[in-house]
């Protein structure tokens, strides 16, 4: 879990003016719920309602609207409350991707997460909405008793004058006296407005954090692709050695031979030795295609040249069928997250190659700020799995290290459409969009 520095504890020998400055911040992010509980109301209206009338088509349509909503606003106090405790708020969903009108309400409704989300509109519009309203009265208290002075002086006479019983403020320099109150309002706002929003921000930590079952089910997810990355690695160390025995070392070994040969030859047969000599060129020029070969398997020297984009467009060149490439990128992803994606992107264009009958291809390349995404879109016949022996599920298991996702909508009659989602940071500022068609 990623960690940043809390807008509510102090820090050790912080300035009168740096706590000045993070209690500002915290009065800013007390408005913001304020406001935010508007919407949380509105959704809680109507999904009480939905699912009173879930039985009914219009009830199930509500839900298909509203509940993605409430997911993005429950989002929204995530990195809220994550920005107030120091912390990052995961997002426990279940995957819902390739599921869509009935089924997607199923799985909904067994995913715990989004009875959560929907408790905590109950609480964000109630509990939560009052410690907002109490922290951004305690900031409005300071701002009034500041400013009252001048608010009496452009106002008309007597509008704001204070009876206290046993005296009464009635001119511009009785106003000033209100600054008394100030000290009171302020020394409230300093202290209790960091330990409310702090409350504030736990209770949304509390509700939309992922639970204890979600921790572990995520723990054994990552175990069994941890597994499936050894039991990768080891395949991929012992093709590495068959291609380098069978390949390099053995033309290596023939060359050595007829090296040898030569040698013997030179004194008594120049002409023999001769054409030994151009046979050991040959060989020599074999093997070092072998071994390019083997390092492309590893690491291809496109992809180290010309990042992700150029190497994806380099696959599309060499499809016998026209491949639309459209990237947009804002940089590149670690060295690792490119080389998984090149060779998920390379199977899948493999796939299409041999089993879908395709006659266009389409190659869209995109980060929206947390994850990178490939989708792979062909018009063949359709009926691609994971568990159809096209590769698919290697590609699965290559990109379940990185946290990644594979998505595949592959009707029968097709279109196909394999979406690839590794979350990742990109590492250059510059901007490399390009598209067209290989």
């Amino acid at each position: 879990m990623s960690t940043t520095a809390p807008a509510t504890s102090p820090f050790e020998g912080e300035s009168f003016f740096a706590g000045l400055s993070r209690r500002l911040k915290l009065s800013v992010l007390s408005v913001a719920y304020v406001l935010l509980a508007v919407p949380a109301l509105v959704l809680l209206c109507v999904l009480t309602t939905a699912l009173g009338v879930a039985i009914v088509g219009v009830g199930m349509a509500l839900l298909l609207i509203f509940v993605p909503l409430n997911q993005q606003l429950a989002n929204v106090h995530r990195r809220l409350a994550g920005r107030i405790l120091g912390i990052r708020i995961e997002r426990p969903y279940l995957p819902t991707k390739s599921v869509s009108g009935f089924g997607l309400l199923k799985r909904w409704v067994a995913d715990p997460a989004r009875w959560r989300d929907f408790a905590w509109t109950y609480m964000s519009v109630t509990v939560g909405w009052a410690l907002a309203w109490i922290s951004f009265g305690l900031a409005l208290g300071v701002l009034w008793y500041l400013v009252f002075p001048f608010v009496y002086w452009v106002t008309p006479s007597n509008v704001f004058n204070q009876n206290y019983g046993i005296y009464t403020l009635d001119t511009q320099h009785e106003a000033f006296y209100e600054w008394g109150f100030l000290l009171v309002a302020f020394s409230l706002w300093w202290w209790l407005l960091p330990v409310l929003m702090r409350w504030r921000a736990e209770l949304d930590r509390a509700m939309l954090s992922p639970t204890r079952e979600f921790l572990e089910q995520r723990v054994a997810e990552v175990s069994q692709s941890r597994a499936e990355t050894i039991d990768h690695s080891a395949a991929e160390l012992r093709r590495i050695e068959r291609d380098l025995h069978d390949g390099a070392q053995a033309r290596l070994v023939a060359l050595g031979m007829n090296l040898g040969m030569a040698e013997e030859m030179l004194a008594k047969n120049p002409e023999g030795a001769a054409a030994m000599l151009a046979e050991a060129r040959a060989v020599t020029t074999s093997a070092l295609g072998d071994l390019r070969s083997v390092v492309r398997g590893i690491h291809p020297p496109v992809l180290a040249d010309r990042g992700l984009a150029g190497a994806i467009q380099a696959l599309a060149l060499d499809m016998s069928l026209p491949v639309s490439v459209m990237i947009n990128l804002a940089g590149r992803p670690a060295a690792p997250v490119e080389s998984a994606l090149y060779f998920a992107t390379s199977e899948l264009l493999a796939n299409i190659g041999k089993h879908s009958g395709a006659t266009r291809a389409v190659i869209e390349v995109t980060h929206d700020g947390e994850a990178l995404k490939v989708l792979v879109e062909d018009d063949g016949t359709g009926g691609a799995s994971v568990n159809a022996g096209t590769g698919l599920a290697g590609v699965a298991r290559r990109l379940a290290a990185f946290d990644g996702t594979m998505d595949v909508v592959s009707p029968v009659g097709g279109p196909t459409v394999v979406t690839l989602e590794v979350p990742c940071a990109l590492s250059s500022p510059k901007i490399s969009p390009s598209s067209g068609t290989a």
